[in-house]
């Protein structure tokens, strides 16, 4: 009987230190399945390019200016000038949109201010 409980307890001692060493085990293929793994190659980021890129482009815009002249009658009036007018005939403060139609041989302006149609002379 004695020697049965030394058996018993000897199986016991067995059965908690397999699943410790299948653990360990466990482990060491893991890491040595993620050491055998070829590493993902990064992309690089992109970020710092789209910046610089958007940068330059301002840059360059400010260095360019447009004008357009609409001369009738001995007169000349910008673009520009236009669009103001349009505005302060319309009333709106804060306009999201504005469409300037210039028609020299009535020698009228045709307007329309987020949906505020209007008109006024050219010179």
């Amino acid at each position: 009987m004695a020697d049965e409980k030394i058996v018993k307890a000897a199986d016991k001692a067995a059965e908690v230190k397999a699943p410790a060493a299948e653990k360990k085990t466990a482990e060491k293929k893991t890491a040595a399945k993620k050491a055998a793994a070829p590493k993902k190659a990064t992309a690089p980021k992109k970020t710092a390019a789209k910046k610089t890129a958007a940068k330059t482009t301002t840059k360059k815009a400010a260095a360019v200016s447009e004008n357009v002249y609409v001369e009738y009658l001995g007169a000349q009036i910008t673009s520009q000038d236009l669009i103001k007018k349009a505005k302060a005939a319309s009333g709106v403060k804060s306009p999201k949109t504005v469409n300037v139609y210039v028609k020299p041989e009535d020698n009228m302006v045709y307007y329309v201010v987020d949906n505020n149609a209007g008109s006024f002379p050219l010179v």
